[in-house]
């Protein structure tokens, strides 16, 4: 008999600045890092006000894990020490594994418009915080989908789905990251590994996972007690179902460093101020 996960808990995110003021919500916060494991952030901007993202977020380091961005709507660039550089579109998602350390930008390419997406920080096991930086810009006509019989539309980024697979594939952490559109009276059944920690992020309509009502805006915690996630929607629906498997190592974060040690963090600060990062070649992941 298949056990469908319920709903531990709901989380509303906190409002926010980050960059050179951006304002967005962080919806997955320190406090949750160990409960979510490897997963250590995530941020949502959504905004019609050009005063809102313009001023984005300039250079910036960042060491010992990895982010994802997915675009929604609007543009960013990206140009970091490695020597990488793209332009995020929407539906696009840029993977970066920090690594050793590397210094980025991101910085809106618009001046009016909506701009909306997601960053999410997963973090790298002790023994991959110090690889070399790598990075993947994946445009959205690179990102595989399916629609299923109920008219659910839903892409895949990392991970796999009714046999579908997506582009990033990851070690240790095994992610699964799908953003899944829902119309209305629609369900989507997701297995998931029992040990995996999971969420999802619902950030249009409202729907129910597990039975429990989950609004827009809100994050829902799976419960380690089931292989299913089942999620049905009331009127139609987006969110982002994201599960990995958890590293189980001490987490010691300051500021965009998240290593295993308080002497590791020093060393960061000691690497950065020395411009010791983004020394190392481009790398793809």
């Amino acid at each position: 008999m298949t056990i469908v996960r319920g709903v531990e808990r709901l989380v509303r995110g906190n409002a926010t600045t980050d960059g050179a003021g951006v304002r967005l919500t962080r919806v997955l916060t320190q406090d949750l890092q160990r409960r979510l494991d490897p997963f250590l952030l995530l941020d949502a901007f959504r905004s019609d006000d050009p005063g809102d993202y313009l001023a984005g977020f300039p250079d910036h380091p960042y060491r010992g894990f990895e982010t994802v961005t997915c675009m929604i709507a609007g543009r960013m660039r990206h140009r970091d020490s490695a020597g990488n550089e793209g332009l995020l579109g929407p539906g696009a998602v840029q993977w970066m594994s920090a690594g050793s350390g590397v210094i980025h930008s991101e910085m809106p390419e618009q001046v009016a418009g909506r701009m909306e997406g997601f960053q999410l920080w997963v973090n790298l096991p002790a023994k991959r915080k110090l690889s070399a930086p790598a990075y993947r810009d994946i445009p959205a006509e690179q990102i595989p989908e399916f629609t299923d019989a109920g008219g659910v539309r839903v892409r895949v980024i990392a991970g796999r789905s009714h046999d579908v697979q997506g582009p990033i594939l990851r070690p240790d952490t095994e992610p699964l990251l799908l953003d899944v559109h829902l119309p209305a009276a629609a369900r989507f059944e997701q297995p998931l590994p029992e040990a995996h920690n999971a969420f999802a992020c619902v950030y249009r309509g409202a729907v129910e996972i597990g039975g429990t009502a989950v609004a827009d805006g809100q994050l829902a915690i799976l419960a380690n007690d089931g292989e299913l996630a089942l999620v049905t929607a009331p009127v139609a629906a987006r969110l982002l179902l994201v599960a990995g498997r958890p590293l189980g190592e001490p987490i010691v974060q300051h500021g965009p460093f998240v290593m295993n040690t308080t002497d590791e963090i020093r060393q960061a600060i000691r690497d950065f101020q020395r411009g010791g990062f983004g020394s190392t070649a481009p790398a793809g992941l």
